[in-house]
């Protein structure tokens, strides 16, 4: 069978755009002479739809989509389509909906698969909004019987999972009823080493039943979630038919009875694939919000070169403008590595002096500040100025404010509330310091785009005179290994200890994570690149005594 895997980015809430999208794959899989075009899971609201599944309105709005597909389809009677919709149910008691599939030819709905198992852990919270299906069904269609699962329906392998957090396998059902192909539509977010471990399941799902596997995945951004695609085809063997590329859509046709060619994954650098990620992050979250340009503020710092980086990456150097605000406290090299940058990235910089501004805030606080001495207040009010000068240019010209602070700064709260937290997204808030110097050398492979004096400086954020990060916090080298075992691995501070680190050490950063969630609480949405973002994902208690 030929199978069009249509690999697209829905917006969350554009149902009559997301149709429109499904208008343009139906035609292409057309064009290609395609049996079945196979669309992500919820595509038709985009995903996650949230609280928009509360409204009757929206919920009208779909239904009259699923309607409108089907009238659709009649248009090409030749081609089936599986794709993702809200479905409603008449059950007496639970919420009403389902995460469903829809098998939909020749303008009728001939099937619907309903989602069986409802991911609610990390990003996810399905069985706030769904009840769950409580069957596996096939249909047949041009000689093959298909079984359809939606992405955590894959995801409950026994051979893979040691803990398992449902106790049926949806895919042997379909296997026992005859499917001849197995297919499963996903919304699947990003994080390093994902599309590694959806490879093993998928290929071990196909292998073990021998029936060919496709998989199609979301591709785009919502919010913190970034959708890395990756869709592919496998045959029963578990082989790879195909891959789709990350990062952009595509509507691609295979043969399903064709042989696979590879029993591995193409070979991607851990770097390439958060680039790509984080760049996409940044496109979607701006093109969907309906911002056109955004405001960077240049420290000459490594932080804000690279999320500058990514920026010219994602929206183009015109739409970029870096801001360098230096104080008495900057370091010589400071406004002239950030000309630099903004010069090798063609970006415009605008040289924003605060001391003055300054100097005014502290004739203002001198009376109830009298003889006491200079401190983190006085740190904070110059962080806090430039975070209000950056909102006045995006203001003023009608951008957003990217924040440039990373995951080990957020951990611990080495980071000012309205200060350089200010901003609309938080472009590399999931990146531990150590890996930001990792793609910024990453950046650098071929040419110097970052400056090397921004490279080779030691991190400071410059409140006060000779200040460094290490004056504050542990080496880096140490704090993020920290901070992976405790966030990443939620293991307890004994067990950070017997890894090998000092105890205070270790005791001094739990500490500082713990009592640092009211900062993270009023931060930036920040696009998840790891497996625990700060964020949706983690929900922890802010007015909490716990060690």
């Amino acid at each position: 069978m030929k199978v069009a895997l249509a690999q697209i980015n829905p917006t969350v809430g554009d149902v009559s755009g997301n149709l429109n999208l499904v208008r343009d794959a139906l035609s292409k899989a057309s064009k290609q002479n395609a049996d079945l075009v196979v669309l992500p899971e919820l595509f038709l609201c985009g995903y996650p739809p949230c609280d928009l599944l509360c409204y009757s309105r929206f919920l009208e709005q779909l239904d009259y989509a699923a309607a409108e597909v089907c009238r659709l389809s009649r248009r090409f009677p030749q081609v089936g389509m599986v794709l993702g919709t809200v479905r409603r149910n008449d059950r007496p008691t639970g919420k009403g909906l389902h995460n469903s599939a829809l098998f939909i030819c020749n303008g009728n709905i001939v099937f619907e698969q309903h989602k069986q198992l409802l991911p609610t852990y990390d990003v996810f919270d399905e069985r706030r909004y769904f009840d769950p299906g409580l069957t596996s069904g096939v249909v047949g269609f041009k000689g093959e019987i298909i079984g359809i699962s939606i992405c955590e329906d894959a995801w409950n392998d026994p051979d893979f999972e040691k803990h398992r957090e449902y106790e049926s396998n949806p895919i042997e059902p379909l296997v026992t009823k005859g499917a001849t192909l197995l297919i499963n539509i996903s919304a699947s977010p990003f994080h390093l080493e994902r599309e590694t471990h959806r490879y093993a399941r998928y290929s071990n799902h196909a292998r073990k039943w021998r029936v060919p596997f496709v998989f199609v995945n979301l591709v785009g951004a919502n919010d913190e979630l970034i959708f890395d695609g990756n869709s592919m085809a496998l045959d029963s063997n578990g082989k790879l038919i195909t891959i789709l590329e990350p990062y952009r859509e595509q509507v691609q046709v295979i043969e399903t009875s064709r042989p696979g060619h590879s029993d591995e994954l193409p070979p991607r650098p851990a770097m390439e694939a958060l680039h790509g990620a984080l760049v996409l992050g940044i496109r979607d979250y701006m093109r969907k919000c309906g911002f056109q340009n955004a405001v960077i503020g240049l420290s000459g710092g490594i932080d804000s070169a690279l999320t500058a980086c990514l920026a010219v990456d994602a929206i183009g150097q015109e739409n970029v403008r870096g801001v360098t605000m230096p104080s008495e406290f900057s370091s010589a090299g400071a406004m002239d590595d950030s000309l630099h940058l903004a010069r090798n990235l063609g970006i415009r910089c605008d040289v924003h002096p605060i001391h003055d501004i300054y100097q005014a805030y502290l004739r203002a606080l001198e009376e109830p500040f009298k003889d006491l001495p200079f401190g983190v207040t006085e740190e904070n009010i110059q962080a806090r100025i430039r975070g209000n000068l950056l909102m006045a240019y995006a203001n003023k010209f009608g951008g957003i404010v990217l924040t440039t602070g990373n995951k080990s700064e957020l951990a611990v709260g080495y980071c000012t509330l309205y200060g350089d937290m200010s901003g609309g997204l938080a472009v590399i808030s999931d990146l531990p310091k150590t890996t930001v110097y990792d793609l910024a050398h990453w950046y650098n492979r071929q040419r110097e785009i970052i400056p090397a004096a921004i490279l080779a400086k030691a991190p400071s954020a410059e409140l006060r005179p000779n200040q460094k990060d290490q004056d504050s916090l542990p080496p880096y080298e140490t704090l993020d290994p920290i901070l992976d075992l405790y966030l990443e691995e939620q293991q307890s501070e004994s067990q950070i200890v017997a890894a090998g680190f000092e105890p205070e050490v270790v005791h001094w950063v739990l500490k500082a994570v713990n009592r640092n969630e009211y900062k993270r609480k009023q931060a930036a949405p920040g696009l998840r690149v790891t497996s625990k973002a700060f964020g949706i994902g983690r929900r922890m208690p802010i007015a909490a005594k716990w060690e």
